[in-house]
């Protein structure tokens, strides 16, 4: 089922564009959160004329997007892990260990923001990139020391 988008979705797109959903993805969430209405005509043509509305929300939404890539450029957190022979972890670093050491120093970072792969298994410096919005990841530096 075609819908076109009222607001932006990580998962899907952009606030204005076209985007084909499953039906019931459709019906029982996009369409009666008002997130998303049909892709007939006549919508089209409502759209069409909004278009202007919803290049000033894009553009604020990615003014918003590059403060917050610039905040977190360069940004530095240290983890402190329980460790074993050598280097190795006891456990893992993950990226709930990371948002709560950057909790620590003032900055909100959400989990499903975090592009971490795999959990950090030893010791060392990491850099771990951030989707603060479509295209623009700046990266942070993770120290993972011994507890």
């Amino acid at each position: 089922m075609k819908v076109i988008l009222k607001e932006t979705i990580d998962s899907l797109g952009i606030i204005g564009s076209e985007v084909k959903v499953a039906p019931g993805y459709a019906r029982n969430y996009l369409l009666p959160q008002g997130k998303a209405v049909p892709a007939t005509p006549q919508y089209r043509s409502i759209l069409a004329h909004e278009k202007a509305k919803f290049e000033l929300q894009i553009a604020k939404e990615r003014e918003l997007a590059q403060q917050m890539a610039q905040r977190l450029e360069g940004v530095e957190c240290q983890v402190a892990a329980k460790v074993h022979e050598g280097d190795r972890l006891y456990g893992s670093v993950t990226a709930r260990d990371v948002i709560n050491a950057l909790a620590k120093d003032g900055i909100v970072v959400e989990k499903r923001m975090m592009l971490l792969t795999e959990p950090i298994k030893t010791i060392g410096t990491f850099k771990i990139p951030i989707r603060v919005y479509k295209g623009i990841k700046p990266e942070i530096t993770v120290h993972v020391v011994p507890e």
